[in-house]
């Protein structure tokens, strides 16, 4: 109650309130400029399809009449040109993706299931990896340095690849190869096999 009191006493006073002003002040200020009611909104062009490249020049009249000139060939002759250019020109030939392993669900449609057969029939393995399964102990340096023999590692990572077995050891060689790597970590101890 005597704090009331001396509040109201001190704020009574009048040399006070002219230097503190009025106790509540509002001090809101607008951080962005009131936008002009009677202004236009900017409209901006956007292009129809985003170029990275900025805008380029109108072809020349002989792109256009070579255009003009294709559109007016029958379609069979048409379907003639892009392998045509492409010999032409000496583009490399794509090269087709393996869908091998690949789930292709409900993209690859109601014939991709009857063709999947056929395609594992024609493609033959020819790239194979050869993975150390495990050694002996009394035989881990004659396996080490089997693995450097045909790794080209050094001592300290060919150690510490041996002592991560089953690990795969090379990748992507001929039968021939992986067939003689099992044989040398065969001799010297090891167990290879080839995937």
């Amino acid at each position: 109650m005597k704090l009331v009191r001396l509040v109201k006493a001190v704020c009574a006073h009048p040399s006070i309130r002219e230097i503190m002003g009025p106790l509540q002040v509002r001090t809101f200020q607008h951080d962005f400029v009131p936008r002009d009611p009677n202004a236009k909104p900017k409209r901006f062009k956007y292009p129809q399809v985003y170029d990275p490249y900025g805008p380029r020049p109108p072809p020349s009249d002989k792109v256009v009449e070579l255009a003009e000139r294709i559109a007016a060939l029958p379609p069979e002759e048409r379907r003639q040109i892009g392998p045509t250019l492409t010999e032409r020109l000496r583009h490399p030939k794509m090269q087709v993706i393996a869908d091998e392993g690949m789930d292709l669900g409900a993209q690859g449609g109601a014939g991709a299931g009857a063709g999947a057969p056929k395609a594992e029939e024609k493609k033959e393995k020819t790239a194979f990896d050869v993975k150390l399964e495990k050694f002996d102990a009394a035989a881990k340096i004659k396996v080490i340095k089997e693995v450097r023999a045909f790794t080209n590692l050094g001592l300290k990572e060919a150690k510490e690849l041996v002592e991560k077995a089953p690990v795969i050891l090379k990748q992507g060689i001929t039968k021939d190869e992986a067939n003689d790597i099992m044989e040398k970590i065969k001799a010297a101890g090891g167990v290879a096999v080839m995937e």
